[in-house]
């Protein structure tokens, strides 16, 4: 088993993205990838459809990384030179590659808008691994030359993170000499440095396998990696660090390899077999998307509503307009009446309410950020009154005003306080 460490640049490939007309989430996604099977990231590089300036990016990753990750320049048109400058920087000739060409011809025969240039795309650089692209029609590859390791993805979201799943992490894998695993803790009510505070001694003396937190918009991830012959001498590495990990954390720990927090609450959900229903505010339905993404939502969430004015709280929900005038919208009697009432008009197991000011302007009373969250079930009605920063964007107060109503949702799942 190898113990080399690789270092990766990723070169993504656009002018569309130095317009800033198109957000760079395919070197987000590739990161995040590669770090859970070890592979380090040391530079994420940017360059337009210039031919000579690509070519400059090409030797300069040459000479500081052992894995180049190219994205985007590999479609019909004038501008998509990826290939080409990759395989004259390499030495090497662009072949067609048959298997390829023939997936292209079949295309032809449902798009009209299929045009000759297209067979461009079969043309790859000679003794590659080719990689079929499952959701479009540029093939990505591989290949190995001069000591460095060069794989080509398309630009395409979708194209980049379906392809580097199916075809280019299994080809990573194989460097390791051995088999890497990655497990994360998701962690909600403390952060990132806290984090790290904690674990900041363990983390110092670990090697194999290692442990690192990571920053997310309003959570964040305890990471721990190990590299085994086998995987399952990995897992079996990996156990007892995150058990110890986990009982560190308690009830910080919402989830184990989950991507959010509605993810966990779903699984909780579909465990427990019980629904929810929310009367929305500031969040503007927020809410009910977030769940609503994950397929099979309909089993748990019975729906709900955005009463995003004081007329629509009383009509739809019947509060009491005097409550409202003499509360404000933005209380705990509001948000308390929110989730007692959705509740009760669903029949769902909870019922969730959100109001509050994600701003720019305040109500004279709160500060911007102010927001309260409430939760309603068999046993009666939980507030939290939640202060999240007058200078936070409204995305974020949006969010993080989410994050803290499935924590509330978690936590009456598990028997876990409602107020930490």
């Amino acid at each position: 088993m190898s113990d080399r460490a690789y270092n990766t640049e990723i070169l993504s490939v656009g002018t569309e993205l130095l317009l800033g007309h198109v957000t760079n989430t395919d070197a987000r996604d590739i990161s995040e990838m590669l770090s859970k099977i070890g592979i380090n990231v040391r530079y994420h590089t940017v360059v337009g459809d210039n031919p000579q300036r690509l070519r400059d990016c090409v030797e300069i990753a040459k000479g500081r990384a052992d894995i180049i990750i190219t994205t985007g320049g590999l479609g019909p048109t004038c501008d998509d030179l990826t290939k080409q400058i990759l395989a004259e920087s390499f030495g090497l000739k662009l072949v067609e590659d048959k298997a390829e060409r023939e997936g292209l011809y079949d295309y032809i025969k449902y798009s009209r808008r299929f045009t000759p240039n297209n067979y461009a795309q079969a043309m790859l650089p000679e003794g590659c691994t080719v990689f079929h692209n499952n959701c479009g029609t540029a093939p990505g590859c591989a290949f190995e030359k001069d000591g460095k390791t060069v794989i080509m993805i398309p630009g395409p979201p979708k194209e980049c993170r379906a392809m580097f799943t199916e075809s280019a992490l299994p080809y990573l894998r194989k460097l390791s000499g051995g088999q890497i695993v990655s497990h994360s803790l998701r962690i909600f009510g403390i952060g990132e440095s806290a984090v790290d505070q904690m674990f900041r001694d363990e983390m110092d003396r670990m090697t194999n396998p290692t442990m690192a937190p990571y920053a997310k918009e309003c959570d964040c991830l305890l990471q721990v990696t190990a590299k085994a012959d086998t995987a399952a001498e990995a897992e079996a590495m990996i156990r007892p660090v995150m058990e110890r990990a986990a009982a560190r954390l308690g009830d910080y720990v919402y989830g184990v390899d989950v991507e959010c927090m509605e993810e966990a609450v779903f699984a909780l959900m579909e465990q427990n077999g019980m629904t929810f229903a929310a009367a929305e505010s500031c969040t503007g339905g927020e809410l009910a998307k977030r769940f609503t993404d994950i397929p099979g939502a309909s089993a748990h969430f019975l729906g709900g509503v955005v009463t995003y004015t004081n007329e629509m709280k009383a009509k739809l929900l019947g509060i009491d307009p005097a409550l409202i005038a003499s509360k404000g919208a933005v209380s705990y009697e509001v948000a308390y009446e929110m989730a007692d009432r959705i509740r009760r008009l669903s029949g769902a197991d909870f019922g969730v309410g959100v109001t509050g000011l994600a701003g720019p302007d305040g109500d004279g009373v709160h500060e911007v950020g102010t927001v309260f969250v409430s939760l309603a079930d068999k046993d009666g009605v939980t507030v939290r009154e939640l202060h999240l920063g007058a200078h936070r964007t409204r995305s974020f107060i949006r969010r993080m005003a989410g994050n803290h109503v499935y924590d509330m949702l978690r936590r009456a799942m598990t028997g876990l306080k409602l107020t930490p």
